[in-house]
């Protein structure tokens, strides 16, 4: 009986890193009905990042309501895992971009939400947050968590207030003495997959500001209001973190959970890896696969199927990537751990007719992989 694991990230508007272990698996079993697989859905830390853990580790999922991104009452929810030890949380349940539609404005949109789900798990004995930056339709720098966890900012006059991306400037002195006493023993994770530092021509604002709905105005606005903020956490708290990469991320909440909850920033990918112990996965493994909608040069830097890679082959482990398509540039993979690439693009047909067609092409390329692995002889 053979071992396989199964690691892919989603093909991006295509078919979710559920939806491919699940056609993976159906593959591998059509050929070999008894093999033992394990299946591991990859999430970026947007939307689906709650559902792919439970789907990999088992768990439970809690219901809470919570304030919006719009201050409106919402329904939200988190994940628990390690037998209630461990809230998995994306922050675009309650603060994400489809929460808003039409409404967009990154001036005007809270974090508070995000805040309301922390204090919950750990008021419910989580010890350890994992939380998603994706998909956000904030850009607060995480005031409005943190205030919602017992931070309290002060405007000119001394007195609280709630903070949101256009008001950051209001902001004259920052109290935490009052957080939430469970934040002192937690530990908390941000998963963050960019490195882009809180401010300037390659922060939060100015990069993903205007999908937010921030005009180029709003943006200059925005900008100004977090380097305020970076500047009053450096001279309140002893951290200067506006260039820690990852700190814009999610409208800098990367910033804001290091900042007041010392989280620590990590690749998701190593964060997935890390929760469900994949390492202890690995021996006796025949083959791990994983794949990505496209295999190039950027791929290099550690998403994914990389980050998987290093992993196996540290292991001794071959590793197959299947992926959507194959770029040029990717020779180096072999040597950080990839054992083949191949492409589900079966008929070579551009990529949106591709898509029409690639949860059954996905099929058939692994069956193919499959039957082929099976006429091979057996490891001694």
């Amino acid at each position: 009986m053979k071992k396989y694991i199964l690691v892919p990230d989603s093909f991006k508007g295509t078919m979710s890193s559920t939806e491919i272990c699940q056609i993976m698996e159906r593959a591998i079993r059509s050929i070999e009905a008894d093999a033992e697989i394990h299946a591991i859905p990859i999430a970026d830390g947007g939307e689906g990042t709650v559902d792919a853990f439970l789907t990999a580790v088992g768990g439970e999922k809690r219901i809470v309501r919570v304030k919006g991104p719009l201050f409106e009452e919402t329904e939200a929810f988190y994940g628990v895992i390690d037998h209630g030890r461990t809230a998995i949380l994306e922050m675009a349940a309650c603060a994400g971009l489809p929460l808003i539609r039409d409404r967009r404005d990154p001036c005007r949109a809270t974090t508070y939400g995000v805040g309301e789900l922390i204090c919950h798990a750990l008021k419910h004995g989580c010890k350890k947050i994992i939380l998603g930056l994706g998909g956000s339709a904030t850009n607060d720098g995480g005031t409005g968590a943190a205030a919602a966890l017992g931070v309290r900012f002060l405007d000119q006059n001394g007195c609280p207030f709630l903070p949101t991306g256009g008001t950051l400037l209001n902001i004259q002195a920052i109290d935490a003495s009052h957080m939430l006493p469970e934040l002192k023993n937690a530990e908390v994770i941000a998963m963050c997959d960019i490195d882009n530092p809180l401010c300037g021509p390659t922060g939060a604002s100015a990069v993903f500001g205007p999908q937010k709905g921030a005009t180029p105005k709003m943006v200059s606005l925005l900008d100004r209001g977090l380097s305020h903020l970076a500047a009053l956490t450096a001279r309140d708290f002893g951290k200067s973190l506006s260039d820690l990469p990852g700190a814009g991320a999610a409208g800098g909440m990367g910033f804001g959970a290091a900042a007041f909850w010392n989280a620590k920033l990590q690749m998701g990918i190593e964060t997935v890896l890390d929760t469900v112990h994949f390492d202890d996965l690995l021996p006796g493994t025949d083959l791990v696969f994983s794949g990505e909608g496209r295999m190039d040069a950027q791929s290099l830097r550690g998403k994914v199927v990389i980050g998987v890679a290093k992993r196996t082959k540290k292991a001794g482990i071959p590793l197959a990537a299947v992926v959507g398509d194959i770029g040029d540039g990717i020779d180096a993979a072999y040597q950080m751990g990839v054992s083949g690439i191949f492409s589900i693009n079966r008929v070579a047909i551009p990529r949106p007719e591709a898509k029409l067609r690639a949860k059954q092409d996905l099929a058939d390329t692994m069956t193919n992989l499959i039957r082929f692995l099976h006429v091979l002889p057996a490891k001694p």
